[in-house]
């Protein structure tokens, strides 16, 4: 499965410097009333971290290491059932039935956060969160220290539920658990920003990515959200909060 459209943004900000690399950290936090799965999948040339999974109980938080330049994509997985009679496997995010992905990436719709971290520390990182292929849970992105302009904040409510039925990911119980975004539930190119309509100028808006923008406003709602919610900010550290409050405050930082 590739990469979703906005990550290649990130090509374009990647420039690789001589100078020494400092290790950079991410703080990991579910806030959500139910356990999460959080998984990492890395670009080719860069390596898996925290082996590419694990478990996080509601109100705990894990610390990864990732290297300066690092690049790839964090999500959460939700309703994973491992070591069943079952085959493991997750509701939302599922990467081959793994607790730990090695480098798999999830399947969609699961909502991505997406990092493209500098080296040369004269140089600030990049990331994203994008619903591009579509969104499981809400997610907040911050530095540590926290900055008002180096926030990704999280929803106004949970998408699953506004979610469009057309869209809807429906779990055995028929709760909605996930929602997709029309590139992944019609694979048409209008809403997939593909072929003649794959330039800003001919992939506009849908009825399915303003919904989308409405409730998430601080995520890419398809791939040529304008203006692009992509972040550059100097960082050693960042905070990524899984089912943040509606309402986010500074408090959340401080367990960290």
């Amino acid at each position: 499965m590739k990469p979703t459209r906005p990550f290649v943004l990130f090509s374009v900000f990647l420039i690789l410097s001589g100078k020494e690399a400092v290790a950079c950290n991410f703080y990991i936090s579910n806030k959500c009333p139910y356990p999460i799965w959080p998984a990492t999948a890395a670009n080719d040339g860069h390596p898996v971290l925290a082996y590419g999974g694990f478990y996080l109980p509601p109100g705990e938080q894990r610390k990864i290491q990732a290297p300066a330049d690092w690049v790839g994509r964090i999500w959460a997985r939700t309703g994973c059932k491992f070591g069943s009679n079952n085959a493991p496997t997750c509701e939302t995010g599922d990467c081959g039935g793994k607790l730990h992905c090695n480098g798999l990436i999830g399947s969609p719709p699961v909502t991505l956060v997406q990092f493209a971290l500098q080296a040369d520390k004269s140089k600030p990182s990049f990331y994203d969160v994008s619903l591009v292929d579509g969104y499981n849970i809400p997610v907040s992105v911050t530095t540590i220290p926290s900055s008002p302009k180096c926030r990704i904040g999280g929803c106004k409510k949970d998408l699953n539920d506004v979610c469009p039925e057309e869209l809807e990911v429906l779990n055995e119980k028929g709760e909605v658990v996930a929602c997709k975004s029309a590139c992944l539930a019609f694979d048409d190119d209008k809403f997939c920003c593909r072929n003649e309509y794959g330039t800003p100028n001919r992939c506009k808006p849908s009825v399915y990515s303003k919904i989308f923008k409405e409730v998430c406003p601080s995520y890419y709602s398809y791939a040529f959200d304008t203006p692009a919610p992509l972040v550059n900010c100097f960082s050693d550290d960042y905070l990524i909060t899984f089912c943040p409050a509606t309402k986010w405050v500074a408090e959340e930082i401080d367990s960290v």
